[in-house]
């Protein structure tokens, strides 16, 4: 299933949402100039699981380092349908959410979801080698929010069956529903890999959306 648009205007001009993809395609665009230097700049910039134990022998200097990563790993990704996938994800789902709390709110909401999404993926994984990366885990987060304020909402989605292409009209606690489920059954079949397997942060997704249900009650405006 591939989501198309859904059937909420907003009310408000998404210039925050707007902004953050555009960043994102800003940092993408510089990380596609840096070459052989890449390698070295995603793993400065993204989240390495296994650098964050035994922190309490770590120097405050040295952990300061080490949280900066939970900020900036939100604005990499590491490639070209990795990018156009979350931030049309974002494009999907953001606006409205920017619309029921608030520009700066909306700001603030995304930052913490991506953060804290990021110490989920830390959890699971902290004995993970390899640096992750991505905007999915606070879109999952803006995802969850939607989940909880728009469940009646459609949700206009390309569904593929076998060699059939339809669009259809899916309710968005049913799309979104069978996505988290989707995540949930994803990250259980990969808790046995490796410390040095890749692949997606399927619980960076599945922290991002609880995390998203739970904090949008306290950043969402009142409605008279």
């Amino acid at each position: 299933m591939f989501p198309l648009r859904d059937t909420i205007p907003s009310r408000t001009f998404p210039f925050v949402t707007i902004s953050i993809i555009i960043i994102n395609f800003f940092v993408f665009f510089y990380e596609l100039s840096l070459g052989p230097a890449l390698s070295e700049f995603i793993t400065s910039y993204g989240i390495i699981p296994v650098e964050f134990s035994n922190l309490s022998v770590k120097k405050p200097l040295q952990i300061i380092f080490l949280i900066f990563p939970l900020f900036t790993s939100t604005f990499l990704h590491g490639g070209w349908m990795h990018i156009i996938g979350n931030m049309w994800y974002l494009w999907i789902f953001g606006d409205n959410i920017e619309d029921r709390t608030g520009h700066f709110r909306f700001l603030i909401f995304y930052l913490l979801c991506g953060m804290l999404a990021g110490m989920t993926h830390i959890l699971m994984n902290s004995h993970s080698s390899i640096p992750t990366v991505g905007a999915s885990g606070a879109i999952a987060g803006v995802m969850g929010a939607y989940f909880l304020l728009f469940p009646r909402a459609k949700i206009l989605t390309l569904v593929f069956l076998f060699i059939f292409i339809q669009i259809i009209e899916i309710p968005a606690i049913f799309f979104l529903g069978f996505w988290i489920l989707f995540q949930f059954i994803s990250g259980s079949m990969s808790a046995g890999l490796t410390e040095n397997s890749g692949g997606v942060a399927w619980w960076a997704h599945i922290g991002g959306f609880l995390i998203g249900l739970i904090l949008v009650m306290f950043f969402k405006k009142r409605t008279r």
